[in-house]
């Protein structure tokens, strides 16, 4: 199957399929401490904070999506559009059609054009770097959008069940470490769905990475975007393993855990977050910011006074939250007790992580 007509089928099937995880992200075991006097005003709650040299208004990040084909384009314009008016990041998709198709590049390149002053990030794959991609690419996946850091992206779970996949990951790490030394941009490692575990974060953190998107389970599963894919295309195979596999991977909370405890990096929280209140939780419990996909893509379709409405509640609730629990800004939000519950505290016991921590602040 060419690259166009997978994107295609994804943007389809995301839209139109059943292709949720059947499991929590972990924050349904997260509460933020109420306070019924939280001594500040809320019209004096001041959300912005900077990630990769770029102030942002809030710290809400619309992940990476698509790229490669013209309704992409459409896609692309509108989140850009909604990210610059906002003041809010945003991320495209891989990027390497357009590096084997030139004649694309437009696609990705009016996220900068829409999004002049807004923090962008660009996007490469990890089998892309296994099968002989290097500094060259790299640096013109950041050139091609104007890029503020660049992302690369890790997919092992979706390779192995998409039909036709690339799943060669050997010697990956040293492949990162060198488009971490050759491009003149920070390059952060981003999950496609399953999370990241503290030893990969660790390993990452030596190679030279300054950031993680976490992009846990909980939301959308690629597993199950695979499934549907191979379900289409009869291949028996790759159909019963993407079932099988719906639901692998670590909830985004305990990923937001193991990885920030564990290493300085900057971490966006992604994965099945959807709410105000998640980003809340998600900041206090160490995240820089919160990235968000296929909700930004289904209010797209709509148009954009619908993706505009819905990024407007979910800022709202945001700072909302924010005041609920006595924070100005975002140092003093991630200094607020939280009580981790449930079998999120117990996985993070198991894997030698204190949930305790947080409410004893």
């Amino acid at each position: 199957m060419g690259i166009e007509k997978r994107k295609q089928r994804h943007i389809r099937l995301s839209l139109e399929e059943n292709v949720q995880a059947d499991i929590g992200t972990g924050f349904e075991d997260v509460k933020l401490v109420h306070r019924a006097l939280p001594e500040i005003d809320l019209a004096e709650v001041e959300t912005g904070t900077e990630l990769f040299g770029r102030r942002l208004s809030s710290p809400l990040i619309i992940s990476a999506i698509t790229g490669g084909t013209e309704y992409a384009r459409e896609l692309n314009e509108t989140l850009a559009t909604a990210a610059e008016e906002h003041g809010i990041g945003i991320g495209v998709g891989s990027q390497r059609i357009a590096i084997e198709n030139p004649s694309v590049e437009s696609t990705f390149s009016v996220v900068r054009e829409k999004a002049p002053s807004s923090l962008v990030l660009g996007n490469i794959g990890c089998p892309q770097l296994s099968l002989g991609w290097g500094v060259d690419e790299a640096q013109r996946s950041v050139e091609m959008v104007q890029a503020d850091a660049l992302a690369i992206h890790m997919n092992p779970l979706q390779e192995a069940v998409q039909v036709d996949g690339e799943t060669n990951y050997s010697g990956v790490v040293e492949k990162v470490r060198e488009v971490v030394e050759g491009v003149d941009v920070p390059v952060l490692m981003k999950e496609t769905g399953c999370g990241i575990a503290h030893e990969e974060a660790e390993k990452l953190e030596r190679a030279g990475v300054e950031g993680l998107e976490l992009s846990g389970t909980g939301g959308t599963s690629w597993a199950a975007v695979e499934y549907h894919i191979a379900k289409e295309e009869g291949k028996r195979d790759q159909e019963h393993l993407g079932e099988a596999m719906w639901n692998w991977g670590i909830p985004t909370a305990v990923s937001l855990v193991e990885t920030s405890q564990s290493t300085g990096l900057k971490i966006i929280a992604s994965g099945g977050i959807r709410t105000g209140v998640e980003m809340a939780k998600a900041i206090a419990m160490g995240a820089e910011a919160v990235g968000i996909a296929r909700p930004f893509l289904e209010k797209a379709v709509e148009g954009p006074e619908a993706l505009k409405a819905h990024i407007e509640n979910i800022l709202l609730e945001f700072r909302t939250a924010m005041f609920l629990v006595g924070a100005q800004n975002m140092t003093e939000l991630k200094r607020v007790p939280v009580v981790v519950m449930g079998r999120t505290a117990e996985w993070l016991r198991l894997r030698g992580f204190d949930p305790e921590e947080y409410s004893l602040r």
